[in-house]
């Protein structure tokens, strides 16, 4: 049975936030001709569609209609850099725990706060402050026992990346997974091409991650893990892997009930993700596809 990934609350969302994106100087024709078009894509979009992948098809028609295209570049940039300089004194922290699996995973899943697409602005003091009390996440036990009996008998492990800055502290869980399940292969997934401060392979190489692990990029340009726009590397990688681990938002919307053995990672910023999961705004989650049902 196919999954609905399209919900009410993300197409008013969507209208929200897309609706009225249009350059100051264009003239009341135009405008109207946009939003006509943005609404004509909303009510053709399949039930099946996520929200990231109707984003894709909006940025493309404001790209078209008005030239219009952020360019992340020196953000991505300036987030790696000081999320780099944060990362010794994180790791040292996260090695001088008891378990340092919890921990880095608690620190990557706070990471999940750099995103400008969900939030449209990121605070600088707040990341500071969630960096600060990261360690208070509150992990599932049960799926955290899961995690870890699944990361002991696997062979192939892929890790899907989300945005810049957080991929630091990927980087640094990575680190651990290979040092406690060096049998293991990883892999891991950037995003195919630019979506507003996704992270890419620049940023993979910038951070240092393609120093550590194998990186792909996806494909595609879709801010998530589209499985029909997937490159065929990507797509193996998928196929072969004995355990995933996803972050982010976006991945959970084009993913959550694909039958992969997914343990998401994501911190929960907009109010269909905390109501579905019964959190307050920036509470962090770790669960599993299989998991996902009972929400």
């Amino acid at each position: 049975m196919e999954v609905m990934r399209l919900n009410s609350e993300c197409m008013n969302c969507l209208l929200t936030h897309q609706l009225g994106k249009t350059p100051a100087d264009v003239s009341e024709e135009k405008r109207v001709d946009y939003m006509q078009r943005v609404l004509k894509i909303l009510s053709e979009a399949n039930k099946q569609d996520s929200a990231p992948v109707i984003v894709r098809s909006i940025y493309r028609l404001q790209k078209e209609m008005f030239g219009m295209e952020t360019d992340y570049t020196e953000i991505k940039r300036y987030y790696n850099q000081r999320m780099l300089e944060k990362a010794v004194s994180i790791e040292q922290g996260i090695e001088a725990r008891e378990d340092p699996l919890k921990c880095a995973i608690q620190y990557a899943m706070t990471g999940n706060y750099i995103d400008f697409a969900a939030l449209h602005t990121v605070e600088e003091d707040k990341l500071d402050v969630l960096l600060h009390k990261a360690e208070e996440n509150l992990i599932d036990e049960e799926t955290y026992a899961a995690l870890k009996q699944d990361l002991e008998r696997a062979g192939r492990l892929v890790y899907l990346t989300d945005n810049c800055g957080e991929i630091v502290l990927d980087k640094l869980l990575l680190k651990v997974i290979e040092k406690l399940y060096p049998e293991i292969q990883v892999t891991v997934i950037v995003r195919g091409g630019p979506v507003a401060n996704d992270a890419t392979m620049e940023d993979a190489v910038q951070t240092g991650l393609t120093d550590m692990a194998h990186v792909i990029g996806n494909g595609n340009d879709v801010g998530g893990t589209w499985l029909e726009g997937l490159s065929q590397a990507a797509g193996e990688a998928l196929d072969q892997a004995d355990v995933v681990i996803s972050k982010g938002q976006g991945n959970f919307e084009t993913l959550q009930g694909c039958g992969l053995n997914i343990y998401y990672i994501f911190m929960c910023k907009c109010s269909m993700f905390t109501k579905r999961f019964h959190v307050k705004q920036f509470d962090g989650i770790l669960i599993n596809d299989r998991k996902c049902r009972e929400f």
